[in-house]
């Protein structure tokens, strides 16, 4: 059986369903429109989906790495997250923080988290979900959350985060942040609340407003998708106030690809090339900046 034929509109619909402004009885009914017939759209909407069956690259029980799931003080009580490092290690290390999308902490993400250790970090990746229960299994009702979430208390609990890896005792106290989608929006909130944030890495997140620039301090890497409309529409304003406040930044956007493009779990999404090119850039940025 031929593989079913994925559109740019279905992509552009599957970004308006997972990010709220479309339900799912909408988005399967927008998708059936587009793709012919119930049939193929439910052929296509797991290649759509991200597929956390498909979320581990670096094994769970990786001998390289000592990872677990932790507790430690949020701004407002406790967070959950997992940490991770290399095994072993005997100098201290610099820290990043690893934020994840509008899903919670999933698989994919604690992958991410395991991927940055293997580079010579100490990862934590928090869930930022914690004070509504933590993260769910069930994707829809995780997306659903977050609009609960109190973003002033969400940005305080990102910079006790970084307090509580700035401390760690296997760390040099420098910490930096990588965010993916709503992760993305948070490391250019945290860059600007968080005034000793060694260094920040936005993937195809929210962009802060011009009018909070002139506070962020953190040197920042972001990485655009170049059909992301929604996100894309930010950048100018963001670029103008960016220079105008002479802030330390450098900005890609990868021409073809889509929003998500890092997530290799969304196979209609993933472009391994730019995913490639952005991790080997990310990881040069943090080592040079948290060193």
């Amino acid at each position: 059986m031929d593989k079913p034929k994925i559109t740019q509109a279905m992509i552009n619909a599957y970004d308006e369903y997972t990010h709220l402004t479309l339900d799912r009885r909408g988005f399967m009914e927008k998708l059936t429109r587009l793709a012919g017939t119930g049939a193929a759209a439910a052929a296509i909407m797991p290649l759509l989906a991200a597929n956390q069956a498909n979320a581990t690259i670096v094994p769970e029980a990786d001998d390289r790495l000592e990872a677990q799931d932790i507790t430690y003080p949020g701004a407002g009580g406790e967070m959950k997250g997992y940490l991770v490092m290399p095994k072993g290690a005997t100098d201290r290390l610099p820290a990043v923080i690893v934020i994840h999308e509008n899903r919670g902490l999933n698989p994919h993400i604690r992958d991410v988290a395991r991927r940055m250790a293997l580079e010579g970090f100490v990862a934590l990746a928090p869930d930022f979900l914690s004070p509504l229960g933590g993260t769910p299994e069930n994707e829809d009702q995780a997306r659903e959350m977050f609009s609960g979430l109190d973003m002033v208390a969400t940005v305080a609990n990102g910079e006790a985060t970084r307090v509580f890896l700035a401390s760690h005792e296997k760390t040099n106290g420098k910490v930096g942040a990588i965010g993916f989608c709503w992760g993305g929006g948070m490391v250019n909130r945290m860059a600007v609340a968080s005034p000793e944030l060694g260094a920040g890495v936005a993937y195809y997140g929210a962009q802060a407003p011009a009018e909070d620039v002139p506070a962020i301090k953190a040197p920042l890497m972001l990485h655009y998708g170049g059909l992301d409309e929604r996100i894309n529409a930010g950048i100018d304003a963001y670029k103008a106030a960016l220079d105008a406040n002479g802030k330390t930044y450098e900005l890609f956007v990868y021409d073809g690809v889509n929003h998500a493009f890092n997530n290799d779990t969304s196979s209609a999404r993933y472009d391994k090339a730019a995913a490639d090119l952005a991790w080997s850039r990310t990881v040069e940025f943090l080592k040079k900046n948290l060193a």
